[in-house]
């Protein structure tokens, strides 16, 4: 297009922005229209993509980190012919694919954003994906707003985009001064934001956000700069375009307060059509095998990702019964196992390999391990974006630290993303190194992320098996592992059903029922043991499946025992006991319920110190069998 008519596209995107607004009676029209000129050039002149086949890994990819600003996004996607304009109308109303923040049910859409700080982490994950797995020539481009470069993990993204080269990710940041309740910190001091970035190896280029054609130049300088990412960081005005509201505060995420006058003063509007550039034919692997780069693939062409449903199972490592192995080492050595057997399968640390043991994935697998550093926010938007090039990510760290990235995983599953997550040194069973590295509230934050998997294996066999069950799953799955070595009480062609659970003892005289899981599994078994030398049977529910949770066995046991007792190295709000109990909150007969959990706060001991300080050990769970048991029976 000549530059006339890329002025006249952003007067469209305005025009429509307004429109859409008004429409559903809220949104975010001013944030839309300070972007609309450099939209406009980048989808007529730089951005390469396939609107027919958005899963086509050489396409350029679109982030809008700006989310709010989605009335411009879609406004975009009517100038490309993706929607109507009947559909861009129904902005915000129910059943409509347009919601207020993009979302993937939209198929140009790879993940949702609009909790700000969001898209350039996961940009950079899409940027390695592209650079490193799929080794394909496209590019990454981010609309970022100037408010959420005040948030850390932007920060984080930053020095790891320079520190992996990635020449393939292309930040534009709107810098229209105006946040939600005034003036962003640095307002219109592009150099602000350029020296901070040039501080971290970025090249920088500063244009006038309003002026096409030094837009178009800019963004020709960023896609042709090698061997480092490029920001392109563009003044702009909120607003642009009408006097009531151009660079007005006051005026964030309302409609404008007359569309009608509005849309006159922007021209009325148009109906320019963009051909958007396919994008060009790349190499491209076969995600579902191990190999190098694969076929050539033309622009349009459907890609095989391979049919990984079909390939052989992993040669899991295999672990004897009655010896003692860590279960975050059979993380480890399964996952390596899987890499073998799957070449879609990725492994992301947070500078923890030695601990997480994913050390052994890296190992054999060097070109899909990829490290983090100590920054677990872009772990967690890392594997974000490398899933929704169609990698399957195993990220791994702490469970501890997996709660800094909470917003991260909340997000991922609004994306919904499938990502792998994986929390080794949980609970007071570490030991010495005391309570800031003890992960004692995970459970409670993957439970609650909605369509998550939970599971907290206890022996070195059923976490093979589990790692091995999580590759086929949707959503988030979190797998909790232990520090210390724990006893091998399973064969290694045991099988783990997702939802499942073990009775692991049992007779038809139990008194009561101990649900346990992890670590807590072995101290049930010695209480039992203990308990039956004493004249009181019980039955022990190993309930590695957290959720979803085995609500039939749990109503099995209850209705056997009439007591159940969970013990979990977890803190008591919203981990199994808590599991436990919304098995029975349908309104079926409920079991007398105790629960053993940490409530208060350790300090640094021996393992065996700190489970028996916790009231969680063989010894404490006898005794709390025996009250249970007593007072379900007196008189």
């Amino acid at each position: 297009m000549r530059y006339e008519e890329l002025t006249e596209l952003a007067r469209q995107l305005r025009v429509d922005s307004v429109r859409a607004a008004d429409a559903a009676g809220s949104g975010h029209p001013t944030s839309s229209m300070s972007a609309a000129d450099l939209a406009a050039v980048l989808l007529a002149h730089h951005l390469r993509y396939d609107f027919s086949d958005p899963g086509n890994p050489a396409n350029d990819r679109l982030i809008f980190s700006k989310g709010h600003a989605s009335p411009l996004l879609y406004s975009l996607y009517k100038a490309a012919g993706a929607v109507d304009d009947e559909e861009l109308l129904t902005f915000r109303k129910r059943d409509s694919r347009l919601e207020g923040h993009p979302t993937p049910l939209l198929p140009w859409v790879d993940v949702a954003t609009g909790s700000l700080g969001q898209g350039l982490p996961v940009g950079v994950g899409m940027a390695l994906a592209g650079k490193y797995l799929d080794r394909v020539p496209n590019r990454i481009w981010v609309l970022s707003g100037d408010s959420e470069m005040a948030e850390g993990s932007v920060w984080e993204a930053v020095e790891h985009a320079s520190f992996e080269q990635l020449d393939n990710l292309k930040l534009i940041i709107d810098v229209n001064r105006l946040g939600q309740r005034g003036p962003t910190r640095h307002q219109h001091d592009l150099g602000a934001y350029a020296r901070r970035l040039r501080a971290f190896g970025w090249h920088t280029v500063e244009v006038d956000g309003h002026d096409v054609e030094a837009v178009d130049k800019a963004l020709t300088e960023a896609a042709g700069v090698d061997g480092r990412p490029t920001a392109v960081i563009a003044a702009t005005r909120k607003g642009r375009g009408v006097a009531a509201v151009e660079d007005r505060e006051g005026k964030h995420g309302k409609p404008l307060p007359d569309a009608e006058a509005a849309i006159e003063e922007l021209g009325g509007p148009r109906f320019i059509r963009v051909e958007v550039e396919p994008p060009p034919a790349a190499p491209v692997r076969h995600a579902g095998h191990v190999g190098d780069a694969g076929d050539v693939v033309d622009a349009g062409d459907v890609v095989d990702a391979g049919d990984v449903g079909d390939l052989a199972p992993p040669a899991l490592p295999r672990f004897e019964p009655g010896t003692e192995e860590a279960t975050r080492t059979a993380y480890g050595r399964a996952l390596a196992a899987l890499g073998s057997a799957r070449g879609d399968v990725v492994a992301l640390d947070a500078e923890v390999g030695d601990s997480t043991r994913t050390e052994y994935f890296k190992e054999e697998h060097p070109d899909r391990y990829l490290e983090f550093y100590i920054a677990e926010q872009q772990l967690v938007a890392g594997a974000v974006g490398l899933q929704a090039r169609g990698w399957v990510p195993y990220a791994s760290t702490f469970a501890a630290f997996l709660t800094r990235a909470h917003d991260f995983i909340r997000m991922a599953a609004v994306s919904r993303a499938g990502i792998n997550l994986v929390g080794s040194h949980a609970g007071v069973a570490i030991g010495e190194d005391g309570p800031s590295q003890m992960g004692l509230e995970d459970l409670a934050m993957l439970r609650s992320v909605h369509g998550s998997t939970v599971l907290y294996p206890c022996d070195a066999n059923q976490t093979a098996r589990l790692v091995a069950a999580m590759a086929e799953l949707d959503g988030i799955r979190y797998l909790r592992t232990s520090r210390g070595e724990t006893p091998v009480i399973y064969g290694p062609d045991e099988e783990f059903p997702i939802g499942g659970s073990k009775v692991l003892r049992s007779g038809d005289g139990d008194k009561a029922t101990i649900v346990a899981a992890g670590v807590t599994v072995h101290e049930a078994l010695r209480a039992a043991d203990a308990l039956a030398a004493d004249g009181i049977p019980v039955r022990v529910v190993d309930l590695y499946s957290v959720k979803p949770v085995d609500v039939d066995t749990l109503d099995d046991a209850a209705r056997a025992t009439g007591c159940v007792l969970t013990v979990e190295d977890h803190r008591p709000e919203g981990g199994i006991g808590d599991a436990v109990a919304e098995a029975f909150s349908d309104g079926r007969p409920a079991p007398r319920l105790v629960r053993l959990a940490v409530h208060g706060m350790p300090a640094s001991a021996t393992p065996r110190e700190q489970l028996h300080a916790a009231g969680i050990d063989a010894e404490s769970i006898a005794a709390a069998v025996k009250l249970l048991v007593e007072e379900a029976v007196a008189p």
